[in-house]
């Protein structure tokens, strides 16, 4: 088919496909380039029109005067009588901005009357019937040499006795000036209106392809606006037909990810929840096993067997808090207010014996008087104690013996924020990012497993705050949770 082969070529063409251009874009290119050519397709068929139609007022015109400028040349006898006087020439050279040349010869070519000599009509051997006119076009030189394009009408007028005819051709010609000028000025009263109403469509046009496009642009704005753990279907009132089948598409394709990410979850939890019992029993054989046994060799390898599940208990400990710290479980858990202060302070406090045990000085820093003001915020308690005793841990872990802990909660504006400090040795600083990650560990010395800062990460993030690591001189580093506070 001649269309679709037009429409083949026309997709090779470059900047008509669509690329990396948007699709408002290209609808409105393939749609306004039809209204361009049509309007090109107008212009073209009206300034024709308008010629034409200029043509015929000329033609008629010049007719006219051929036949005024016929009747002035009269037969008498053998010869002609030539009653032109100055006021007949004045009328047919009366427009002074459009010259006009006339020309009567007999037989036709041989000069009469006139003022320029002016070619015959293209007929060849053909002659016309008698006060039939002929109307063509030639180029003539002025009075200074310059060519002039012209429109010319010729009238063959018979005279003379019937034993013997004689034929007088009547010229008279006319610029094409006018002609143009009048063909120009019909095109330009049509053109105008007719851009107008291209112009409107053209808005019309582009108001349609936006509103048609409003439902895209809804879904990307849901789908811009989600967070990366709400795994939700997407909702849109009103959509078109094709609208909908990528929405539904794209929920088929979240709940296949929901699904997914919720039978990791349940296998993670699910698995550390099924090790705890074992490594318990195996901490607490053990630590039997130890007391009853007086053999140094046996001892230390009882003692490596209990550092062994000790790490492996706070593996899964911390297995599991990373699960609980996992979207899904962040909603279904919800949300409160809460005083975050006491919430570090009870934090703090149950790890007091381990600082002890560990040789660490552990203690909270009230920037405030003797009765500090709550710091309210809105949030899940229960991770956000968890991440607070993953980051007292680690300080305990790795500041070594002898070192001091300080736990401090602030105030500031609409934050609230939450400092630990250790005296410890503390991470270079070109780790401080990398330890946020899952199982990325700065320093090989403790009994961690990589999870602690990541966990911490994962939780604060969840709360839309934002954890950093400082160090701090001489030594230590100082952990800076950050969150919003409850108005």
């Amino acid at each position: 088919m001649p269309i679709e082969r037009l429409s083949q070529s026309l997709r090779t063409v470059p900047w008509l496909t669509p690329g990396s251009r948007s699709l408002r874009t290209h609808l409105l290119v393939w749609l306004l380039l039809p209204q361009l050519v049509l309007w090109a397709a107008a212009a073209f068929i009206t300034y024709n029109v308008a010629a034409r139609y200029a043509n015929l007022a000329i033609d008629r015109n010049l007719y006219q005067s051929s036949q005024a400028l016929g009747r002035q040349v009269k037969p008498l006898g053998n010869g002609l009588l030539i009653d032109f006087p100055r006021a007949a020439r004045d009328i047919i050279e009366s427009d002074p901005d459009d010259k006009v040349y006339y020309m009567v010869s007999s037989p036709p070519g041989e000069f009469i009357l006139g003022n320029h000599k002016l070619p015959l009509p293209p007929n060849g051997a053909t002659m016309p019937p008698y006060n039939d006119p002929v109307f063509y076009n030639a180029t003539v030189a002025d009075q200074n040499g310059t060519p002039v394009s012209v429109r010319i009408a010729a009238l063959y007028v018979g005279w003379g006795e019937d034993d013997t005819p004689q034929t007088m051709l009547v010229q008279v010609a006319k610029s094409r000036a006018s002609r143009d000028a009048l063909a120009g000025q019909i095109l330009v009263d049509m053109a105008l209106p007719l851009s107008g109403l291209v112009l409107l469509m053209s808005v019309i046009v582009w108001a349609g392809i936006r509103a048609g496009l409003a439902p895209l642009a809804r879904l990307r704005d849901a789908v811009v606006d989600r967070a990366p753990d709400n795994l939700t279907p997407i909702q849109l009132a009103t959509s078109p037909e094709e609208v909908r089948v990528l929405v539904n598409a794209l929920n088929e394709l979240l709940h296949a990810v929901q699904h997914s990410v919720a039978g990791q979850r349940r296998f993670i939890s699910d698995a550390a929840h099924q090790l705890r019992t074992p490594l318990a029993g195996l901490k607490g054989q053990t630590e039997l096993a130890l007391k009853e046994t007086d053999d140094p060799a046996l001892k230390a390898r009882l003692q490596r067997v209990h550092d062994s599940a000790t790490r492996s208990a706070h593996l899964v400990s911390q297995l599991l808090t990373l699960a609980r710290a996992e979207p899904e479980s962040t909603n279904s858990m919800g949300r409160s207010r809460f005083d975050l202060r006491r919430t570090v302070e009870e934090a703090t406090a149950e790890m007091v014996p381990r600082a002890l045990a560990a040789g660490i000085d552990l203690g909270m820093a009230d920037p405030g008087a003797r009765s500090p003001q709550p710091v309210m915020v809105d949030a899940n308690a229960l991770l956000i104690r968890e991440a607070v005793v993953n980051v007292v841990d680690n300080a305990i872990r790795y500041a070594g013996r002898g070192a001091e802990v300080t736990v401090r909660v602030l105030a500031q504006d609409q934050k609230a924020i939450v400092e630990v400090e250790d005296s410890g040795p503390g991470i270079p600083p070109e780790h401080h990012q990398a330890v946020f990650e899952r199982f990325f560990r700065a320093t090989h010395e403790g009994s961690g497993c990589g999870l602690g800062l990541a966990i911490v990460k994962e939780i604060v993030e969840r709360h839309d705050g934002r954890v950093e690591l400082h160090s701090r001189i001489p030594r230590g580093l100082r952990v800076h949770i950050q969150l919003r506070r409850a108005t």
